[in-house]
């Protein structure tokens, strides 16, 4: 038992670490649904740092992928923390398998796939990276009706990633990823060339604001289900929208400058999101 509470608090360093708004939406939780969501990112996390970071990436995330599939079939040894808290969630709840192999999927999309053509295809990765994440997650967060909850949940993955792309387009240009679509980019007159040397000109912030709307849909679409959630899950679920929502704001505050500047949200602002759910 030791082991596993180790184990667990190994994951919550993680979360705490690299994503202290999700981890600080997610501290509402009860103990239980709480360390669940410590280990399913730190399942996320190694994967999205193999693709980002690893020395050789595509095998190590097709060594990644083997390792859950000796998991699933209970063939692994659980030496690893995040495999011996995920062993625990997958006994706990009834959890969807397909997402956690959705996601891989995705991460597999940035070894070979840096520019996209439309908004639909940055929905479709949006999905497989972040949507996948909310499908994970429900079965944790709603036990009893996760099933009833999947459009929500896809929803509010899908418009965290898209928050994310129009937040880190300055750190994705350095790794030569472009997620803004190229029709869109022809539309509003936003060159490669531009992206590349960090240029907030009239036609990418319109081009940003196009695509934070959907983003916002999105995010309107998710909470639209929100009194479906068991009440112990709610303020957590709207808190961590509504945080994920602000960063929107905070790159309007700092004048869409993202090449030069991260936006974040502050622990005051966090904790004035959290008394107004």
């Amino acid at each position: 038992m030791r082991k596993l509470e180790e184990a667990y608090e190994d994951c919550h360093r993680i979360i705490s670490r690299n994503s202290k708004t999700f981890a600080k939406a997610f501290s509402l939780l009860p103990a239980s649904k709480r360390k669940a969501v410590w280990a399913i990112y730190a399942y996320c996390r190694s994967v999205d740092d193999i693709v980002d970071e690893g020395a050789s990436p595509h095998m190590e995330l097709a060594q990644f992928e083997e390792q859950f599939r000796l998991f699933l079939r209970k063939e692994l040894p659980l030496e690893d923390s995040m495999w011996l808290a995920l062993d625990d969630v997958f006994k706990r709840f009834e959890i969807n398998q397909q997402a956690f192999e959705e996601m891989i999927k995705g991460q597999k999309m940035d070894l070979f796939k840096n520019r996209y053509q439309t908004m639909n295809e940055v929905e479709e990765y949006s999905y497989y990276v972040a949507g996948t994440v909310g499908l994970m997650l429900l079965p944790v967060l709603a036990p009893d009706n996760h099933k009833h909850l999947i459009d929500g949940g896809k929803a509010l993955g899908t418009a965290m990633q898209i928050t994310n792309i129009l937040r880190d387009i300055g750190e994705d240009i350095e790794r030569d990823r472009i997620y803004l679509p190229q029709d869109l980019m022809n539309y509003f007159g936003v060159t490669e060339g531009q992206i590349k040397s960090g240029e907030v000109t009239e036609g990418f912030i319109q081009l940003w604001e196009h695509m934070a709307t959907r983003a916002e849909e999105l995010y309107s679409i998710a909470l639209e289900s929100i009194e479906h959630y068991p009440l112990d899950a709610r303020l957590p679920v709207k808190g961590a929208a509504f945080m994920y929502r602000a960063i929107l704001n905070s790159v309007r505050r700092n004048h869409y400058q993202v090449f030069t500047t991260r936006s974040f949200i502050t622990q005051e602002e966090k904790k004035e999101i959290l008394a107004q759910l």
